[in-house]
């Protein structure tokens, strides 16, 4: 069964995640992502050199997707973030962005910040038993299995 989120609900699960898979519509496809970003408020936060990733954030609508699993529990969630990016060009607000630890991944220059703000919509649901869904020997679900 899935259990539909509410706003808040989305955003505190989307705020135990680093890292999550970026959208972007851009010559008529749709290109993903990994990037790490923050939440700050009711908005995610990434940094970015010119490129596909900018470019399309800014250009048309985007998504942000994050998800995560609670072992404890057998639940998995999924958290979107639908909206239209802007660039973040006052000094005190990438300040309060670096104070949330917002520092790019992966090496070169991101020197632009972005933030999406929009709606956000998340569910949560029951994982299978591995019996049932067959998960390989190296999955790390595997020892709750055996």
């Amino acid at each position: 069964m899935v259990e539909r989120l509410t706003p808040v609900e989305s955003w505190k699960l989307l705020r135990q995640v680093t890292v999550g898979r970026l959208a972007v519509l851009l010559d008529g496809h749709v290109d993903i992502f990994p990037l790490n970003f923050v939440v700050d408020g009711d908005s995610i936060v990434f940094r970015t050199a010119m490129g596909t990733k900018f470019w399309g954030a800014v250009r048309e609508e985007s998504a942000l997707e994050g998800d995560g699993y609670d072992q404890e529990r057998g639940l998995a969630w999924s958290v979107v973030v639908r909206g239209r990016a802007h660039v973040i060009l006052d000094g005190s607000e990438k300040s309060a962005a670096d104070a949330l630890h917002l520092f790019p991944w992966e090496p070169g220059i991101k020197i632009h910040y972005v933030r999406l703000a929009g709606s956000v919509s998340g569910r949560r649901f029951s994982v299978d038993r591995e019996d049932v869904w067959n998960t390989l020997a190296w999955h790390p679900r595997a020892t709750e299995f055996h």
